[in-house]
């Protein structure tokens, strides 16, 4: 799923907070200007009304006006005349409040005002040049969005070049197709070609890829098949339309990657509002989490170490978001050599095709036996598993920000190793804690083509209130297994 505009409302709400700070501390510097300096001085409560009508206004302003819109795109001069249109909008709006509710435009409020107006670009402006700098550096060296580039020899050099210069959203090109030359291993603009046409989809289905570029001219072949692979695979597609260039910038109705303007295919899209507040539920379930994680943690531990001596905490290397590899944490409710005595278990796996490994009374786990009369015995990590309380730990890489609250099961390395095309569409979002299959019988589900099902419906379908519905659904399920036991 792509996420659409998501730094930009980030950006746009730093901005807009270091604005409003500069609109404050401007106003205390034109109250002490005011105190010392000048003959009027104003009631204490009309200082009071002034500041909380700046401070209303900046943010109206601020979201009728765009004045954050490609804020890291612009030049000093650029940046000059934005901070100087956006505040003399905010100042004259906060006159037009102030006489609204009926105060007379006394000549104090419009001296503090000016003076205030005048430190405020001061203030703004400089702050803004130090911010951008800042952020432009920080995401040269943190690349966070890994871009697959697809385009034919000729154009190579000049795609790189231009998406490398206007990039402002901290792209890491992790590698270039060639689709009409064999030119693999080979590098150009210091991109190295990592696969032909031919091999492209394999490639893309094993590694990290968060988007992909396409960039041909209209009289070139277009590879319309290994898009459509791509399409299958859940990444977001960009299709180069025309070089920025070539079109005035205020009637661009769709989105610029570098020095382009593109067309943007997913299987869904989210609006930044969507996933800040997706984003803002997984840090506050994060922090609950990891709270609930370090009590039960007082409780467990003890136990799971008299029962197995070992680490209390199992780590696993996971394939999270378009195949970025993370670390995920859970408490541990198997044995410490599990691993090892799981290749002799491979021949009970309840899934068929080993995309996914379950098993009936798995005698790995921490207590569980079968005894002598056919019975199972739980034992303390089958609690476990079944409290869902293994998985607390997993709320720490929520609020890293590796996995949500609501997604789809993160694989495991060999299990990624298996993936066709179609499944790795499941991994077009973050992994969640629990998910729609989870929620849908996870225990009776043992065809993995129906988890691909599934998870790819609740990738298409997503919406904040699926994940609502999805959170009440796996509190009930568990209250329920509780119940029962």
């Amino acid at each position: 799923m792509y996420q659409k505009g998501t730094r930009g409302l980030f950006k746009s709400l730093y901005f807009l907070i270091q604005d409003i700070i500069c609109i404050n501390v401007s106003f205390i510097f034109t109250y002490l200007i005011a105190r010392h300096f000048l003959s009027y001085n104003m009631p204490g409560e009309d200082y009071y009304k002034l500041i909380i009508i700046l401070n209303v206004t900046a943010v109206l302003v601020s979201v009728f006006s765009k004045a954050y819109s490609k804020i890291l795109e612009r030049g000093y001069w650029q940046e000059m005349v934005s901070v100087i249109t956006y505040s003399v909008l905010v100042f004259l709006v906060a006159l037009f409040f102030y006489y609204v509710l009926g105060e007379s435009f006394i000549k104090g409020i419009r001296n503090r005002s000016l003076i205030t107006l005048i430190i405020f670009m001061i203030l703004s402006y400089t702050a803004r040049a130090v911010s951008k700098n800042v952020i432009k550096a920080r995401m040269k060296n943190r690349k966070t969005r890994s871009l697959l580039v697809v385009t034919t020899k000729v154009n190579a050099e000049n795609t790189i070049k231009k998406l490398v210069k206007g990039d402002t959203e901290g792209f890491n090109i992790s590698g270039l197709i060639i689709s009409d030359e064999d030119m693999t291993g080979q590098k150009i603009s210091g991109i190295e070609v990592v696969a032909n046409e031919k091999y492209a989809a394999d490639y893309v289905c094993r590694r990290w890829v968060d988007e992909v570029f396409i960039d041909f001219q209209r009289d070139e072949y277009y590879p319309a098949k290994l898009i459509s692979e791509f399409e299958t695979m859940g990444l977001a597609i960009h299709t180069r339309i025309f070089d920025t260039e070539e079109v005035d910038q205020k009637s661009q109705m769709v989105e610029k990657i570098g020095g382009f303007t593109v067309l943007t295919t997913s299987l869904n899209y989210a609006s930044a509002w969507q996933l800040f507040v997706k984003r803002f539920a997984d840090i506050l379930g994060g922090i609950f989490g990891c709270i609930m994680t370090g009590i039960l943690f007082i409780f467990v531990a003890p136990l799971i170490y008299i029962k197995s001596p070992g680490p209390i905490f199992f780590k696993q290397i996971r394939v999270g978001k378009n195949g970025k590899k993370f670390k995920l944490y859970k408490f541990r409710t198997m044995y410490t050599d599990a691993e090892e005595r799981k290749k002799d278990l491979v021949k009970k796996n309840r899934v068929k095709d080993g995309m996914m490994f379950k098993i009936k009374h798995d005698e790995r786990i921490i207590g569980c036996k079968v005894l002598s009369d056919g019975t199972v015995k739980k034992g303390l990590g089958g609690w476990l598993r079944a409290l869902s309380i293994d998985e607390f730990p997993q709320f720490f890489n929520v609020l890293k920000g590796d996995m949500s609250l609501v997604g789809t099961r993160p694989p495991t390395l060999d299990e990624w190793g298996k993936y066709e095309l179609h499944h790795r569409a499941r991994l077009a979002i973050k992994p969640g804690i629990t998910g729609l299959w989870q929620v849908s019988g996870r225990s009776e589900i043992t065809d993995f083509e129906e988890v691909v099902k599934l998870d790819t419906q609740y990738i298409r379908e997503w919406r904040i209130i699926l994940d609502i519905k999805i959170l009440f659904k796996t509190v009930v399920s568990v209250f329920k297994r509780e119940g029962s036991m």
